[in-house]
């Protein structure tokens, strides 16, 4: 490859450190809620996961784009997060079944993108002073003007992002003649956790987030599912409302993520944002059940709160997180609804967390 000069670019967070670094080729500024994933594959999963939708991503494996991209590898439509910060971006790729590089990739959905930052620093700066709005730009001479901008970025707190990536008409997955029929309310929903349902013999309905349950009701369905998503739960009313109704009704329930975040909130447990969330393929959860142990894909910045889970006498922990010992799972005692705080379809375990998916299908099965 022709050696190149490349203009400098800049990551500015809210409290006014800045880290220096290159940019990519794609020039332009962009905003959101600064984090890290420590996976070491999986960039393009990652990029195209809504639960993403208005965050700065940085990653902490060194090289990014090594591998290209993908057509059959996204999670949704569309890259999802606002920025790409990286310490190595790979301009040329190997691997046999590329359909394409990553630049190309950024440029054709308009995503800035800056590398030779000092990754392992930044990570640690946001390990120890907690998540906060920063903007990545290639316009460096003017500092204050981008403070100015970053003070107008609102906080992830109170944030009700899952109607910017929700899909505004229903759609099916799935065989139309199996004979389980699952409803679930896309606040950000995974393509793998379609896949995972349809592939266990389910058809699938798949309404927006502001979807009612009579609605839901119409479809006839044998169970209702909760999707992942970005953003505060707390915002989504009508989603606490939804997960109401269901319990109140004795219907199979399950959530992954936001769902399950939604799901505390709909039996009075509040949640909290998180000093800098979990983001990665490889924390450990232990099944309090089984007494087994996860490897886990985890994804999200806020939490249940685990003293009012204890003392609600309706809800049971199935799952801790072993780093910190958060919340990563509940069921209810006499429902047969049961939610995790982690990705049972991303599988880096690599089948650690598929049998919740099993689960699901045999609570709908005994009803």
């Amino acid at each position: 490859m022709k050696y190149q000069t490349r203009k400098k670019a800049l990551v500015l967070l809210a409290d006014g450190t800045i880290f220096y670094g290159k940019s990519v080729g794609i020039e332009g500024t962009a905003t959101g809620e600064i984090c890290f994933n420590t996976g070491m594959t999986g960039y393009q999963e990652i990029f195209t996961d809504p639960s993403y939708f208005g965050q700065m991503m940085v990653t902490a494996n060194a090289h990014i784009g090594n591998y290209g991209i993908n057509d059959q590898e996204v999670e949704s439509e569309g890259i999802k997060i606002s920025g790409l910060i990286c310490r190595n971006f790979s301009f040329n790729h190997s691997r046999v079944d590329s359909d394409g590089n990553l630049k190309d990739w950024f440029e054709k959905h308009n995503i800035v993108a800056i590398s030779d930052v000092d990754t392992r620093a930044l990570v640690a700066y946001i390990r120890d002073n907690g998540a906060m709005n920063a903007i990545i730009s290639t316009e460096v001479a003017d500092i204050e003007g981008l403070k100015r901008k970053l003070s107008e970025v609102p906080s992830m707190e109170g944030l009700e992002l899952a109607s910017k990536v929700s899909t505004k008409e229903p759609y099916f997955v799935g065989d139309e003649n199996a004979a389980i029929r699952i409803a679930a309310l896309d606040i950000g929903i995974k393509k793998n956790i379609l896949r995972n349902l349809a592939k266990r013999g389910a058809y699938v309905k798949v309404f927006p987030f502001d979807a009612v349950f009579s609605e839901l009701e119409a479809f006839n369905p044998n169970g209702y599912f909760i999707s992942n998503g970005p953003g505060d739960p707390e915002p989504l009313k009508a989603a606490q409302e939804l997960a109401k109704e269901i319990i109140k009704r004795d219907l199979p329930l399950f959530g992954i993520c936001l769902g399950h975040q939604v799901i505390a909130l709909a039996n009075g447990i509040s949640t909290y944002k998180m000093h800098n969330g979990h983001r990665g393929i490889n924390h450990p959860v232990k099944n309090l059940v089984t007494g087994k142990g996860e490897i886990t894909s985890q994804n999200h910045g806020f939490a249940i709160n685990k003293e009012e889970t204890i003392q609600n006498e309706n809800i049971e922990i199935t799952h801790v997180h072993l780093n910190d010992h958060t919340v990563a799972g509940i069921k209810l005692k006499n429902k047969p609804v049961f939610s995790v705080q982690y990705h049972p379809e991303a599988s880096p375990g690599p089948h650690d967390s598929e049998y919740l998916f099993d689960q699901f299908i045999a609570l709908i099965k005994k009803q």
